[in-house]
Formats: C-alpha cells, structure tokens, sequence
C-alpha cells in the first residue's frame, strides 16, 4: 500500500501524505474506511509513530480524512476532492496545451498522444 522511497528528497511524512492522498483520489480507499492505526502502520512502515502522525495530521488539514476520538481516523467522503483535483489536472493540461501549441505542437499530435497513454503505449 504505502512504500518509501529514500532516495526521494522529500520528507518520509510527505511522501505517506501524498501516497494516501493518490490512493484516496483514485478510489482504492472509499469513503469511511478505517486508516491503519499510526502504531501499526509506523511499525509495518519501521518508521517513527511521529511521522505517521504528522502525515494523518496533514491529510486532515487537506479534508482527506477525519478522526474519531478513540476510534482512529476514516477516509472523509472525496467527491468534492475529486472533482477539485480533476479541475485542476484540466489546468495543468490547458496550460501545458497552450505551451505545446507555442511551439507549433498540432492539436492532432496533442490527440495522438493522450490515446497513446490512454491504450498504455507512452
């Protein structure tokens, strides 16, 4: 589910904080699902509780989960962060669109490449 990379310069928090965020966004973790407690997932991750703390302690500062008191914490309900995130993969497309068209990218060629992702033949 959740793997470090320490080769990546970003901290260990940011990276569970960004892996349980993708997991949320794409749906594999639906709302209301129990997270893994922060002792047992510091201890499959051999990691400091801490850490794990800080990054549950984020993703509830960006509304992706809620806590329980003495319950643990649960996945918030994501269609909201869904489409917010959709909008702003369409922004970061219109905008690199734009870029490519400066430099006399075809329309036609911007098509040809998302059905290449799209079939998985990037």
């Amino acid at each position: 589910m959740i793997l470090i990379d320490y080769k990546d310069p970003r901290p260990i928090y940011e990276q569970v904080t960004e892996r349980f965020a993708e997991l949320i966004l794409k749906g594999a973790l639906e709302s209301d699902f129990k997270m893994p407690s922060v002792r047992t997932l510091a201890m499959e991750l051999s990691i400091n509780p801490n850490t794990i703390q800080k990054a549950y302690m984020e993703l509830e500062r960006r509304g992706f989960i809620y806590s329980v008191k003495g319950r643990g914490s649960f996945v918030a309900g994501n269609d909201s962060l869904v489409i917010r995130h959709r909008q702003d993969c369409l922004k970061r497309l219109g905008d690199l669109a734009s870029e490519a068209l400066e430099y006399g990218v075809t329309k036609k060629e911007m098509i040809e490449t998302i059905e290449k992702i799209k079939e998985g033949k990037s």
